[in-house]
């Protein structure tokens, strides 16, 4: 039970951070209008295309 605590601590403490994270850039975002789509079409269509690793996933990130 005690190591149970000791994870929920640790890991809660993680997602928490993640969580107040995620509302800050959100709220930072809404703010000034911005929104993803926005700034890919802000890098144009000669922007190079990329894979990228997230959250155990292999993504590819192309341009529209």
């Amino acid at each position: 039970m005690n190591a149970l605590v000791t994870a929920a601590i640790y890991f809660g403490s993680f997602l928490a951070i993640a969580f107040i994270a995620k509302l800050a850039v959100s709220r930072w975002l809404s703010m000034r209008d911005i929104d993803l789509p926005e700034i890919r079409s802000q890098l144009g269509p000669n922007r190079r295309k990329s894979n990228r690793y997230l959250l155990g996933f292999w993504r590819k990130d192309d341009p529209d």
